[in-house]
């Protein structure tokens, strides 16, 4: 048996923005980081916005289908838009969800004299519902403010400047709309995977519950909802960026079998136009300042990811399918 975790642990961002408590509760975020790669993030401010947002979100998809088929992704080169049910994949079996998916407001079209992997930030398509639109700029704008407050303690907590990981902030921000509707027992809400679109994911859950994390010695360890709080991971773009030190975790969702389970995944975005080169660069200088021991940096580094694959030029690269782009 190794090293590894039975639950997941709770940060108080309150007490970390508080000078007082700031030291041990960086502690705390130090050892989810290392050990876990999950956390809750209770006490942020954004409690109102997630009840409200909650109570919203059942209408989107309660838009008849030609509604909502207005909005289809296929329309979008950057995967912004509608997905029906049962249109994903996961671990080669069908996710049973459907989505919205929406990027950071005012991203202007791609065009031809761009880069090509500008193609993957573009403007959204919002449904025809009532404010829709305003509820969606809302939530970016709060929970982007609160994300990348969150990155700075991050740092802070590995004994980085706060501004270390700033350089890797991408242009645009994802968000997801995700119901899972009731289904057979044993029914897979969204396959086991590691989020790769970027830094962290920041999950607002409904009361309903199915999200599971694997620990290292292959347990699915259950996160139960905690009402209030933001259920925090690595993705592999901070993977990488830390050569693997701050491993992103597998996890899943079960489909609930007795209601329909409601998701807000809020995805901080890396620069897609990253190059391999200079990624390995930059990890390499960060690895060598964060306090854990060698054989802790040589365990992890070793830890694959796709976002350093040498098939791959560049961050954006790795990503050429919605599928692979963003879950929560």
């Amino acid at each position: 048996m190794v090293e590894t975790f039975s639950s997941v642990p709770k940060v108080d961002f309150g007490r970390l923005n508080n000078p007082v408590t700031k030291q041990e509760e960086l502690a705390k975020l130090r050892e989810a980081i290392f050990l876990v790669g999950f956390l809750y993030l209770t006490n942020t401010g954004l409690e109102d916005l997630l009840h409200s947002t909650h109570k919203r979100i059942p209408e989107f998809f309660a838009l008849s289908k030609e509604v909502k088929e207005k909005c289809d992704m296929i329309n979008s080169p950057s995967f912004l838009g509608y997905t029906r049910l049962g249109a994903e994949t996961t671990a080669s079996k069908t996710d049973f969800r459907e989505q919205f998916d929406f990027g950071s407001p005012g991203v202007k079209p791609w065009r031809d004299d761009d880069p090509f992997w500008q193609q993957l930030e573009g403007p959204n398509q919002y449904p025809d519902a009532p404010d829709a639109k305003e509820t969606i700029e809302e939530y970016f704008t709060k929970a982007g403010n609160l994300a990348k407050r969150f990155m700075h303690l991050v740092a802070e907590s590995l004994s980085l400047p706060p501004a270390t990981f700033d350089q890797f902030k991408g242009n645009m921000d994802r968000l997801k709309f995700v119901k899972y509707p009731a289904g057979p027992p044993n029914s897979q809400g969204v396959g086991p995977h590691k989020d790769s679109t970027g830094l962290f994911t920041f999950l607002s859950q409904d009361d309903t519950g199915g999200l599971q994390v694997l620990n290292k010695n292959g347990q699915w360890i259950d996160v139960p909802p905690v009402e209030g709080s933001l259920v925090v991971n690595i993705q592999q773009g901070f993977e990488a960026i830390t050569g693997g030190v701050c491993a992103a975790t597998t996890h899943r969702v079960l489909a609930p079998t007795q209601r329909a389970r409601f998701s807000i995944p809020f995805f901080l975005g890396v620069r897609l136009d990253l190059t391999l080169p200079e990624l390995k660069e930059s990890a390499a200088h960060i690895v060598q300042r964060i306090p854990v021991s060698d054989d802790k940096k040589k365990r992890d580094v070793d830890v694959a990811s796709e976002f350093l694959s040498p098939l791959y030029s560049c961050v954006c690269s790795t990503m050429p399918f919605q599928s692979d782009l963003s879950r929560g």
